[in-house]
């Protein structure tokens, strides 16, 4: 019954987010915390021992900060908000669940969590440059940007990352229980989906002049990105191979995150972007994994 619920967990919760979106500005505040306490549990279900970086990670990477900038700098002398949605689906780090979905259709695990981290790890700097030039953000100068940014995000990133380090060699016992909770980033995930979703719904319906074009635009735009990385991702995991884990750390993103930081730091519509970058890596993946099971 409870994997039944599972699987239609993602449409319920955009659809809860929907119909109660005028209650989901108040709980925007525990976002952060959420996906804070998601990569703790993550962290923590990490061997460190068995990370190993390679060459494959190192050009998902480039691509991954070369193409956020190519396609803002593309889209921005059509309409900023395009090109800062577009920006913010390519830019966002991998999904936490990603090793999961790997793992069903066969990939290395192993591969994807160290991309996964090191991803993490390199969007702690990245971004705050990116949204200091880019962004909607209230500063005196490009350090003051900068550093507005870099707290929140080095904070949300970087601090879970070291406290499932610390936890694992001061306190083995909690470490040892957290990992027990592998099924509990879901839940969370599922409450982020819901007021995320809320609040991209209120943002849309407060707009005074709303262009459903412009949002339309968005919305294609991460389509396009979607399917476009998945390709990239895997013909160059090819390469190396690694496919799978190819496919799946450029395209499958940590949409939570993205739609938070465009909220945050964005214009609020370019959250469209991420916001429906969660369909189309979902019906991608169920793709993936329906032809996986039939080749069986």
């Amino acid at each position: 019954m409870l994997n039944k619920i599972k699987s239609y967990m993602m449409p319920i919760a955009m659809l809860t987010g929907i119909i109660f979106h005028k209650y989901m500005g108040e709980l925007a505040f525990l976002t952060p915390y959420l996906i804070a306490v998601m990569l703790l549990i993550t962290y923590c279900n990490i061997s460190f021992k068995d990370i190993h970086f390679t060459r494959l990670h190192f050009w998902l990477i480039c691509i991954q900060i070369a193409g956020s900038i190519g396609v803002y700098l593309l889209l921005q002398p059509l309409n900023a908000i395009v090109a800062q949605g577009a920006m913010i689906c390519i830019l966002a780090p991998t999904a936490t669940s990603a090793p999961v979905i790997t793992g069903m259709l066969g990939g290395s695990v192993a591969s994807l969590t160290a991309y996964s981290l090191l991803c993490n790890m390199v969007i702690v700097v990245v971004a705050p440059v990116l949204f200091s030039f880019t962004g909607e953000i209230e500063a005196d100068s490009f350090i003051h940007s900068f550093w507005i940014v870099f707290r929140k995000v080095f904070i949300l990133l970087f601090l879970p990352f070291f406290g499932a380090f610390l936890l694992k060699k001061l306190l083995p016992r909690v470490h040892h229980e957290i990992r027990k909770a592998k099924a509990f980033p879901f839940y969370l995930w599922s409450v982020a989906l819901v007021i995320i979703t809320g609040k991209t719904v209120q943002f849309i319906l407060g707009q005074e002049s709303p262009d459903y074009k412009v949002e339309l635009a968005v919305a294609l735009s991460a389509l396009v990105i979607c399917v476009g990385q998945f390709l990239i991702g895997r013909r160059l995991g090819r390469r190396y191979d690694d496919t799978v884990a190819g496919g799946q750390g450029l395209g499958q993103k940590n949409t939570i995150l993205a739609i938070w930081m465009a909220q945050t730091y964005l214009d609020p519509i370019s959250s469209i972007g991420p916001g429906t970058y969660v369909l189309w890596q979902n019906i991608v993946n169920s793709y993936q994994v329906w032809k996986k099971r039939k080749n069986l």
